[in-house]
């Protein structure tokens, strides 16, 4: 903190593109300063950090709620001793009951204060609660050119069934805490497995598994390996296949992941990670 000379104050859930602007602002010497409301899904908690190079702060909501502006720029100066820029964008608000706003942190704070306009998408303005709604329908190329990267969450391999590799095809389960999960369906997706570099192609189901025994799953079937002791992956959403339902039997089910891979297979062909 004692060498930050700018900083970027906001919740930051989703790190899109139009956070992105907030920190080029602040520059090379500057640094991203997180409000956590604890409400944050698309980016939770340390998830943020993955999206930037600046170093990321934390304030948790409940510890500064209670600070007038005054309160607020005092407590930053002295956590950030050379700031000499404050960077926000048009719709800030701070303190209790969201009551202070840009106004009030130019009164208080003796350097500058950025304002970053609204950044908008053929004139559809970007926010994080507008990704959250095109996750929930599905429509995670909306999401994505929103964010200006893959949706992506990640978690621990879990034991599932046990029939995907016996009755159908292997899949890793994975327990997925803390993220927005896209609606119940098939995904086109790209996976990375524990440390890797690289990411696998890969065909993802989220959903009731209604064919089967009915429970909540989060499965990804890899395109190109067989997969072998992992622990962690990060899934990252590239489109929507179909939606979730139910087969008459296994056979049926079997025949529609095929498709899926196939799908998959075209349309992972013409990207890269």
């Amino acid at each position: 903190m004692k060498n930050v000379k700018a900083i970027a104050i906001g919740g930051f859930d989703g790190m899109h593109i139009g956070h992105q602007k907030l920190f080029e602002a602040v520059g090379e010497t500057g640094a991203v300063l997180v409000i956590e409301t604890g409400y944050a899904n698309l980016t939770p908690g340390r998830a943020r950090e993955h999206y930037t190079d600046l170093p990321v702060f934390y304030y948790e909501l409940e510890t500064i709620r209670h600070l007038d502006a005054e309160g607020f720029i005092a407590k930053l100066s002295e956590e950030f001793p050379k700031l000499e820029k404050i960077v926000v964008g048009y719709d800030f608000h701070f303190g209790k009951d969201r009551r202070y706003a840009i106004d009030d942190l130019r009164a208080y704070f003796s350097g500058e204060v950025e304002v970053i306009d609204e950044v908008a998408i053929d004139n559809d303005s970007v926010h994080s609660h507008k990704i959250r709604a095109k996750l929930q329908i599905g429509d995670v190329k909306g999401a994505n050119r929103f964010l200006g990267y893959n949706y992506t969450v990640h978690g621990e391999k879990v034991p599932g069934q046990g029939l995907g590799e016996k009755e159908l095809f292997a899949t890793i389960n994975i327990d997925v805490k803390g993220f927005l999960l896209p609606k119940e369906g098939v995904y086109v997706t790209f996976a990375r497995l524990d440390d890797e570099e690289h990411y696998h192609p890969a065909v993802t189901f989220i959903g009731h598994r209604v064919t089967t025994d009915g429970s909540f799953a989060v499965e990804t079937h890899i395109l190109d390996m067989n997969v072998g002791d992992i622990k962690r992956v990060r899934i990252s959403f590239v489109d929507f296949i179909r939606p979730n339902k139910k087969f008459e039997n296994l056979e049926s089910l079997k025949a529609a992941i095929a498709d899926d891979i196939a799908i998959a297979k075209r349309d992972t062909q013409r990207l890269s990670l």
